[in-house]
């Protein structure tokens, strides 16, 4: 049976324009928070108007941007696990490796409860959700994959945006990694699944492979 399309909300934050999700299905009253950034208290205003409860905190990546609500979330909800990809884990507690130290800030994130690997299926808050793993933008950037839903949603971080792609200029970016990953990860979904990017509006994989001017069918 095919759930109904989640709700999904982007609240942005600065000065990244980043964008934090808050995922649910009407009528429960769990949800999933992906990426908190730098404004937690969006975050804690968008979950609590409407009555919900974290089921989890997911993280695509261990970049600042995307991990800077961390401590908050836990600090709200100690319970509440926080899971991200093995390979980007040790970024959490390392100022350098989630770039917090080049802007002269040392962040540190707690530790993550749980860590994941390509082809682990999480069921979390109504959501049954397949990790892929996405290296290019950071070597341990995973993607959240729905299934049971019509159509395909996926909570995608800084791998595609709508009309780009995330950086690959960091210590353990390459651009042809992150090619090889939307080709055989993303671009391997159906054209009608909705990706939710960590900057920018929400797209679809069929739009993307169309115009996308960094990795689509043109370029």
């Amino acid at each position: 049976m095919v759930q109904s399309s989640p709700t999904v909300l982007s609240i942005v934050s600065v000065p990244f324009e980043e964008n934090s999700l808050v995922a649910y299905f009407e009528g429960r009253t769990d949800c999933l928070i992906v990426d908190p950034g730098m404004e937690p208290n969006k975050i804690f205003a968008a979950v609590e108007s409407r009555n919900l409860t974290p089921a989890a905190i997911l993280l695509t990546h261990g970049h600042a941007d995307h991990i800077a609500g961390n401590g908050a979330m836990k600090e709200r909800w100690p319970d509440c696990p926080l899971i991200i990809g093995a390979g980007d884990a040790d970024k959490l507690t390392d100022p350098v490796g989630n770039l917090s130290a080049g802007f002269g800030v040392d962040l540190i994130s707690p530790e993550a409860d749980q860590t994941v690997v390509e082809g682990d299926l999480l069921e979390l808050a109504g959501f049954q959700l397949r990790v892929a793993e996405t290296p290019g933008h950071s070597t341990g950037h995973v993607v959240f994959i729905t299934e049971g839903i019509t159509p395909v949603q996926v909570f995608g971080g800084d791998v595609l945006f709508a009309g780009s792609i995330g950086r690959t200029d960091f210590p353990d970016g390459s651009f042809e990694v992150l090619k090889n990953s939307i080709d055989e990860k993303l671009f391997t979904l159906p054209d009608d699944t909705i990706v939710f990017p960590g900057h920018g509006p929400s797209t679809t994989v069929g739009r993307e492979k169309v115009s996308n001017p960094f990795v689509g069918v043109g370029r």
